[in-house]
């Protein structure tokens, strides 16, 4: 058997040593990495005619890297977001290589640092109002099982605000049941942990739902679970999210205008909501399980209702009323068009 190449003896070591032990790097980041390299190695043999086991850093100079990056672009119709994910893993590693074999991997290194980022469209963040998040909580039948665990689940996410692997990741051990609600202890991202208080007609519901499951006296087990899998997976949680919000656009036609919602969104509506509700931002991140104050505040954005509803106070409040008096001085020096206030 050949000796593998430097480049896969250290891309082995980047990726069962240093990202999950070293840095402690979250399974999901993981297997992205992974996916970027798998691509890479999928280029070099494709279009350069290099196995694995032969590829080495000098080949991977900034010439080929940038040739790799539009390749994944334009053959494989890859986003400018997802682009830059993949040049992130590429760079991640990058750094780790030189630090440990500076006289291999600095043409590598060299290269990769010489890409730019390409700008990604910003995406609109897709938030349910109050309303629309109360109609799917209500779609699910709850008289069949199925319809059951949809209807608990949906109403946890918005309740938790947690992300869709934490609550597919939830045990039952995790949840303890108080008179005044629940507390779920949620493993988030990058293996941190925190605490996070539902309150009492959802902890009820979640309550009964375990019952029913026969769960009680099983603390290992997932609260949720797909039809063949004992623990459920984000697809499943994907599939059943999108089942109730189409349910949703075709019984509401005037509300649910955005063109996708994914599971994501039940999480920033319920960060809105709350930053609606006079939540201190701070009690937002602490809640959300964010690492920065800033990730919450660009995450916790005020919905269009609310936005529209405080200016429209702000005008009442500030602009005169259309009363006899103003109405007559209307007919003396009309206003232009532009300066009407909607």
């Amino acid at each position: 058997m050949n000796k593998p190449s430097r480049f896969l003896e250290l891309l082995n070591s980047f990726f069962t040593s240093y990202m999950p032990c070293s840095i402690g790097a979250s399974p999901h980041t993981v297997t992205s990495y992974k996916y970027a390299f798998r691509l890479l190695l999928e280029f070099m043999y494709s279009t350069k005619g290099i196995p694995a086991d032969k590829i080495s850093f000098e080949q991977l100079d900034f010439q080929t890297l940038t040739e790799f990056l539009d390749w994944i672009e334009k053959d494989r119709g890859c986003s400018a977001s997802t682009k830059n994910q993949r040049l992130s893993a590429i760079m991640s590693f990058s750094d780790y290589a030189q630090n440990r074999d500076f006289a291999a991997a600095s043409v590598f290194r060299s290269g990769v640092i010489k890409i730019p980022v390409k700008k990604a469209q910003k995406k609109q963040r897709a938030v349910l109002s109050v309303q629309e998040v109360s109609i799917l909580l209500r779609l699910p039948n709850d008289s069949k099982n199925i319809g059951l665990r949809d209807k608990v689940l949906l109403s946890l996410m918005y309740a938790s605000g947690a992300r869709a692997q934490e609550l597919c990741d939830l045990t039952v051990g995790s949840v303890q049941f108080n008179t005044k609600g629940a507390t779920l202890n949620i493993k988030g991202k990058g293996g941190k942990s925190r605490r996070v208080g539902i309150p009492d007609n959802c902890s009820k519901m979640l309550q009964k739902y375990i019952s029913h499951r026969r769960l009680n006296a099983k603390p290992d087990k997932h609260v949720f679970s797909s039809q063949t899998h004992e623990h459920m997976t984000i697809s499943c949680v994907e599939g059943i999210f999108k089942k109730y919000v189409r349910q949703a656009k075709v019984e509401n036609p005037s509300l649910f205008k955005e063109d996708s919602y994914p599971p994501h969104s039940m999480r920033h509506s319920t960060a809105s909501h709350m930053l609606e509700a006079g939540v201190p931002i701070v009690v937002i991140k602490n809640f959300l399980g964010h690492a920065s104050l800033q990730t919450t505040q660009i995450y916790a954005e005020l919905s269009k209702n609310v936005v529209d509803k405080h200016l429209k106070e702000w005008n009442e409040k500030w602009f005169f009323h259309d009363s006899e008096e103003t109405r007559e001085s209307k007919d003396k020096n009309e206003l232009p068009d532009f300066l009407s206030i909607r």
